[in-house]
């Protein structure tokens, strides 16, 4: 073979290995691209999710708060009335323990 043609032929594997080399350069570039499209689309996806859990949480621990706070309010309503109506019965007993009091206090000064 003339050399000619063999400096040809080698200039034209170097020519085919170098467009080997940048289609694979460029498929490289382009797989890390979408590695990294896909990569931000799983953390938004991700950080979405989370923002979603901790709303609910939020919700049911407000839910939980409102339910106890009802709770409270209702047994605080019932010994209110518990009080208010031993106290009621108590006026009488009170007001005439109260009139007999001011009564020894009359008749001690006279």
């Amino acid at each position: 073979m003339p050399r000619p043609e063999v400096l040809e032929r080698i200039q034209s594997a170097e020519h085919d290995a170098d467009d080997i080399v940048a289609e694979a350069e460029d498929d490289r570039d382009e797989r890390i691209a979408e590695a990294r499209k896909r990569a931000e689309e799983i953390r938004t996806d991700a950080e979405e999710e989370a923002r979603d859990l901790k709303e609910r949480r939020l919700e049911e621990a407000r839910e939980e708060i409102d339910e106890e706070c009802e709770r409270v309010l209702e047994e605080g309503e019932q010994e209110r009335a518990a009080l208010a109506e031993r106290a009621e019965k108590r006026v009488e007993e009170v007001t005439d323990h109260v009139v007999d009091l001011f009564q020894e206090d009359v008749h001690a000064q006279t």
